[in-house]
């Protein structure tokens, strides 16, 4: 992926640090400023000390000055920040909020009190609350006008093939060992009903809440299974009816104002919708996700029915390839032998292309899949061998089982053209995305008022264009 600018994770682990340390220096100092927003040296040297402390953690070292680094990062930052104010760029304040939140409440655990926290920080919690808020929407705007920058770099085939030869033999990349494997899947026999269990319960929150029993935003934060609004009420940023699944989209269309929807039925489970607005094309609205759920026993017999499968399998009554036609609920996979692809991967993205089809697996893969439960089955077996049957989630979090064969691994291997394309057309891809931001970031910084204090302009910054 593109070389985070932000750092965003060190930013998020010295927010509260930040707060304390901005009001215990008495005498702090301006040691840059961009455009119209100066930078702290408390701010510079907390930044720092979180960088060596992650790169210490994560056992390497850097020959640059970690003031320095953080000091450049840091003006990327409000350099991206206020850019983003100049092009109107969106960013996602329901998110935000959230994680103010979760960030105010780690606080309050850690110290024990709001009390302990507002006396630990030498400030009121509202305070506390507003500088959060105002760092993490400073990161979000600056991420999100990165990502405007590189969101429309594309590369063809030529572009991949220069990219490649134009590593030395000695600095090719290497990759990882990659797995390649066959799963059968099945879900539960009793779905319909399971399917029939969740339409009433959602049915009864909507009777309680167009009763006045409960609170739409009160039952989203509790029963809701949609991580993402759960926290925020189920509240969803104004959003276009394209950008949402299809039958979530078509119900969403016809609906009133503060009208509660009938049970909707979408790939991600079952929802009821509450519409807020409709600004423009634009519509605003909450929702409570759940999806179906099963009892242990209806999942023990989802095991059972694949260990009989299994057990055919062995028995050489069928293969593998046959048994995954005939019985798995894999529908992308079983007319492949139950060959596993990312095909399921790109459809969700709205990106399916032949092209991109892979079928190799890398150890962070399946973390990125959320198929860690077929990795933990597959490093116990060889090659040709099939697991017992397991319990796991989908991409969507829908229970189910299944069983995986271990078709091939492919060792370690210096990245080869022919076999590691796709892989190759991601780094080539990468690389070019980030000529690309360094190209309009140097732009940007010639173009906007930079000052650095005497002390810190010798230092080693990637972009020479920051000292004037």
């Amino acid at each position: 992926m593109l070389k985070k600018v932000l750092l965003s994770a060190l930013f998020v682990a010295c927010i509260a640090g930040v707060v304390a340390q901005k009001r215990q220096v008495m005498l702090d100092k301006i040691v840059a400023v961009v455009g119209n927003s100066s930078i702290l040296y408390s701010e510079v040297e907390l930044f720092a000390h979180q960088l060596t402390a992650q790169r210490r953690q994560q056992g390497y070292t850097s020959d640059r000055d970690p003031m320095n680094e953080a000091l450049e990062a840091l003006m990327k930052q409000r350099l991206l920040y206020h850019q983003a104010q100049i092009d109107s760029v969106k960013i996602n304040e329901g998110d935000i909020a959230t994680r103010v939140e979760d960030q105010i409440e780690q606080m309050i655990e850690a110290e024990g009190s709001i009390a302990n926290v507002e006396a630990k920080q030498h400030m009121a919690i509202f305070n506390i609350r507003e500088y959060i808020r105002q760092r993490y929407t400073e990161q979000a705007y600056a991420a999100s006008m990165q990502n405007e920058v590189v969101s429309k770099v594309t590369i063809i085939p030529g572009e991949v093939e220069r990219f490649y030869n134009s590593i030395s033999r000695d600095s090719l990349p290497t990759i990882a060992e990659q797995y390649v494997y066959a799963h059968i899947t099945k879900f539960p026999s009793s779905m319909v009903e399971a399917k029939q269990r969740t339409r009433e319960r959602l049915l009864d929150m909507r009777e309680r809440i167009i009763t006045g029993k409960a609170k739409f935003d009160n039952l989203a934060r509790m029963y809701s299974q949609d991580p993402g609004t759960m926290m925020r009420g189920g509240e969803m940023d104004p959003t276009p009816l394209e950008a949402l699944d299809p039958s979530f989209a078509s119900a969403l269309e016809t609906m009133k104002v503060n009208q509660i929807s009938e049970v909707v039925e979408s790939q991600f489970g079952f929802h009821i919708i509450q519409l807020l607005d409709k600004p423009g094309r634009l519509y605003h609205f909450r929702h409570i996700l759940l999806r179906p759920n099963y009892t242990s026993e209806e999942m023990n017999a989802t095991v059972r029915s694949l260990d009989s499968v299994l057990n055919l399998i062995k028995q050489d009554s069928i293969t593998f390839e046959k048994a995954a036609l005939k019985f798995s609920d894999d529908a992308s996979s079983k007319m492949n032998g139950g060959v596993v692809s990312n095909h399921n991967i790109l459809e969700r993205m709205n990106a399916f292309d032949a092209k991109l089809t892979v079928t190799k697996f890398l150890h962070e893969d399946f973390a990125r899949f959320n198929a860690l439960d077929d990795y933990n089955a597959l490093r116990r077996l060889k090659v040709g061998e099939i697991s017992a049957p397991f319990l796991t989630e989908d991409l969507l979090g829908n229970q189910l089982a299944k069983i995986v064969k271990l078709v091939q691994i492919i060792p370690t291997h210096v990245a080869s053209l022919n076999e590691d394309y796709l892989r190759l057309e991601e780094m080539a891809l990468e690389a070019k995305r980030e000529r690309v931001f360094r190209e309009w970031l140097t732009d940007k910084i010639d173009g906007m008022y930079v000052y650095i204090v005497p002390e810190f302009r010798n230092g080693e910054f990637e972009n020479k264009h920051w000292v004037k």
